[in-house]
């Protein structure tokens, strides 16, 4: 799984969104240099809802062109699956000195001890 697709599915693990609400919630987590361009969210759309990691939500607003987004179960899956293996990957960069407690606690409350 792409970094950026793994984005998309931990923004739609929250709830249904549009395109510009993905962007924005990358935004908010990541900062503005890491939101990528639309064109890029909308091939990524549809490469996981062609997974079936995805599917159109029938949540409605007031502009008909907005298409919402939601999560599957199989997309809910895949994420779990991928914060599995990155949380892994973390845990080994701790015992290898790459990120301090300090840093972790940041991410993890309540796992940071100072060091």
């Amino acid at each position: 799984m792409t970094p950026f697709s793994y984005e998309i599915l931990v923004a739609l693990a929250g709830t249904d969104l549009h395109g510009y609400g993905i962007l924005k919630d990358i935004e908010e987590r990541n900062g503005e240099g890491a939101v990528p361009s639309t064109g890029a969210l909308y091939l990524a759309l549809q490469r996981l809802e062609e997974a079936g990691l995805i599917a159109e939500s029938k949540r409605q607003s007031g502009d008909a062109r907005r298409r919402y987004y939601r999560l599957t179960a199989a997309g809910r899956g895949a994420a779990r699956q991928e914060t599995a293996r990155l949380a892994s990957l973390v845990g080994v960069a701790r015992d290898r000195e790459l990120i301090t407690s300090h840093a972790l606690g940041r991410v993890l409350p309540g796992s940071g001890d100072g060091g």
